[in-house]
């Protein structure tokens, strides 16, 4: 047995217990453990090692492994943002800051034709600098924003569409868990990758403010105008939404001045958003509990993922199979563009039916290597793969996002919400071509930060 060959069905094991729903980090340790105990026991008799003994060995370093990785995934002081966004996050949501965004954009540019959808787009951008989840911005605004636009006679496409595309937001505008994620596994700077978002996330809740018109201009039937609000309540819902806008823009730009470390920023955050909750009384020991309980389980959830992840990036490594696939992907005549876009359309095609994070933790140890020959910008990289794992939470027949939304709106076939998300699947894909294009985009604000 071939060291490739254990490689592929170390993989084909791993879509065997993803498919019956093992969790993603459990699966990827499993498999990463008793692969790395097969690849490392084959190398060892490749070298002429008794097989009796090379496998004995084997199962000692699959052992130190386990516990080693594990080890530095709970130690790692970086990593302490993930609790801390998460809280903040949590914090966010119920003190009331997702209603206050959707009310300031609503009464702002809510009379327009269209104008609840685009409000839907901004509140899930700005909820989404708070959360820093895709899945918490879109079940928080759509709790907010499904009922207005039912209420004003929105269209179930456009409704449930702008809902499911914006949440994605939450994967690509910092403090973002994906990116996180990224960071750690590419050994990347968290600071550098988040500031890598900003330029790019305001591009795209712009491209999706257009996808809202384009839609607007093929079926005006969807989006009947709303009524118009008094410069005094437009001031007045303004004024409820800059504590928000405060904590955003502190946490940022402290990052990019230097003046916090992402960790720092994180713990300012989440002590922020707490302290606006206890000023609007939203405090209690029961939401209190229920803010920690869910922190803890997104924490633990994560964890769990970056664990397996770092137990099954070293089996992947032993069994050369990232190797061979850089070999033959550089020797083909496309060009680092023609193997970029072989890259997303894989990405893309994954999407259909994994879930982002999962699919960013499988594919990371395979696609790095690739990106690394190359010489690619990973920070410029992890920006794409971030977009393309949007595009993934609202591609059909999984998109996460859609699920989301559905469960929200049950009375929303899913034909409809699916008809209503292309728009904005297509701004995406604009947007990885800016970037590709236009690599500073993203590079800009990483290359100007300071201390990081």
């Amino acid at each position: 047995m071939t060291l490739e060959i254990i490689g592929i069905g170390g993989i084909l094991a791993l879509f065997a217990l993803l498919s019956l729903r093992m969790p993603v980090g459990l699966s990827m340790l499993v498999v990463g453990f008793f692969g790395t105990v097969l690849a490392g026991g084959q190398r060892l008799v490749l070298a002429g090692m008794d097989a009796e003994r090379a496998f004995s060995r084997s199962w000692g370093t699959a052992f130190s492994n386990l516990t080693g990785e594990t080890m530095e995934a709970a130690s790692n002081y970086n990593l302490i943002v993930i609790p801390m966004f998460v809280l903040m996050g949590n914090f966010a949501g119920i003190s009331g800051m997702s209603k206050d965004l959707f009310t300031a954009a609503q009464r702002w540019i809510g009379h327009f034709k269209g104008g609840l959808a685009s409000s839907t787009v901004v509140a899930c951008a700005m909820f989404a600098a708070l959360s820093g989840s895709s899945l918490a911005s879109a079940v928080t605004m759509g709790r907010v924003a499904l009922p207005e636009m039912k209420r004003y006679k929105y269209g179930n496409s456009l409704a449930t569409g702008s809902v499911a595309a914006g949440g994605t937001l939450g994967f690509l505008i910092p403090p973002s868990g994906g990116m996180i994620i990224y960071a750690v596994l590419t050994e990347q700077s968290i600071g550098r990758l988040f500031m890598a978002g900003v330029l790019p996330g305001i591009m795209l809740t712009g491209l999706f403010l257009l996808a809202v018109r384009y839609f607007i201009f093929r079926r005006p039937e969807q989006a009947p105008a709303g009524n118009k609000s008094s410069l005094t309540e437009r001031l007045q819902a303004l004024w409820k939404a800059v504590p928000i806008l405060g904590v955003i823009l502190l946490t940022i730009v402290g990052m990019y001045t230097g003046f916090f470390t992402p960790v720092e920023a994180s713990a300012v955050g989440a002590f922020l958003t707490f302290l606006v909750a206890v000023a609007r009384k939203q405090i209690n020991l029961a939401s209190l509990a229920v803010v920690i309980s869910q922190t803890v389980g997104a924490t633990a959830t994560i964890f769990l993922i970056l664990i397996g992840a770092f137990v099954f990036i070293p089996f992947m490594s032993l069994t050369e199979l990232p190797s061979q696939l850089v070999i033959f992907l550089t020797t083909l005549p496309i060009g680092d563009i023609g193997i970029l876009l072989v890259v997303i359309a894989i990405y893309i095609f994954l999407g259909t039916f994994l879930e982002g994070i999962a699919m960013m933790v499988l594919t990371l140890p395979v696609i790095m290597p690739i990106a690394a020959s190359l010489g690619w910008d990973l920070v410029w990289f992890g920006i794409i793969i971030m977009i393309v794992l949007e595009m993934g939470m609202i591609s059909p027949p999984v998109g996460l996002n859609v699920f989301i939304v559905k469960s929200i709106a049950p009375e929303v076939p899913m034909r409809e919400i699916f008809a209503g998300i292309w728009p904005f699947w297509f701004a995406m894909a604009f947007m990885v071509a800016l970037l590709v294009l236009f690599p500073q985009i993203a590079l800009y604000l990483p290359q100007t930060m300071i201390g990081l």
